[in-house]
């Protein structure tokens, strides 16, 4: 799963990346995005235009009775999402990307999974990545809209199965623009056409574009949020540094 990131870029940053619109407005620097919190995501609003948004993270459908359900649904399985009730009708017209700078998951030290270590996984070259995401738009009691998103796991790469059984998607720039499209697939279910192409982009990141490595404590708790956090830290439980393929 991913449960946990960063995000430690600026809106020019982003702008520089994803060609985005609108005015510029700024961005706090995040050690420790939450779930049910509020974070950037990006998404198409028409005629090729790009904009930055913040949303809460935890999706909840428009046909959701009430908030609790973004508890359930702040990952969507690649392998389910173009059918599950949940996701579906946003997977098809309503994709997103989570900029993060890193995101952190955590190992099982022993079989019984009572003692985890977290890592901080981010990119081998300081760019930000792009997870792929869905958004979704409900109608709380008053009328209002809240806007929510999730973010979409699949099977781990080389690096991450050291970690964990998932990973999140992380989508390579040239994939952006036909994950963006709204129209892409927008009214069809043909799995061998328009959406076959959408769900072909949910796979794992090659793992040499990436490193990690274990991290405080602090970071169990969403109350922690400082640089600290995704600073490296190592004590006799940890792996060598010369581990093949988990460190970069």
């Amino acid at each position: 799963m991913c449960g946990r990131y960063s995000h430690r870029y600026t809106w020019k940053q982003l702008q520089r990346l994803l060609n985005l619109m609108f005015e510029e407005f700024e961005i706090p620097v995040r050690h420790n995005v939450a779930p049910s919190q509020t974070a950037p995501i990006v998404r198409d609003v028409g005629k090729g235009g790009r904009r930055l948004d913040l949303m809460r993270w935890g999706l909840i459908p428009s046909w959701a009775k009430d908030e609790s359900f973004r508890s359930k649904a702040i990952n969507a399985r690649a392998e389910t999402v173009a059918t599950a009730a949940a996701f579906r009708d946003s997977f098809k017209r309503r994709r997103c990307l989570v900029p993060v700078s890193g995101f952190y998951e955590w190992k099982k030290l022993d079989e019984s999974g009572k003692r985890k270590q977290p890592y901080y996984i981010t990119s081998s070259d300081g760019e930000p990545m792009m997870l792929a995401g869905l958004w979704s738009s409900w109608k709380r009691p008053d009328a209002k809209a809240l806007e929510t998103f999730t973010i979409i796991t699949t099977t781990p790469n080389e690096l991450m199965a050291k970690l964990h059984d998932r990973m999140p998607v992380i989508l390579g720039e040239s994939d952006w623009d036909a994950w963006l499209d709204p129209h892409l697939g927008e009214g069809t279910a043909d799995p061998g056409g328009a959406m076959g192409a959408v769900e072909s982009l949910l796979r794992p990141y090659a793992p040499e574009l990436m490193m990690a490595w274990p991290v405080s404590m602090k970071v169990n708790s969403p109350k922690n949020d400082g640089q600290e956090l995704i600073q490296e830290a190592f004590g006799q439980e940890f792996p060598s540094k010369e581990e093949p393929g988990l460190f970069s």
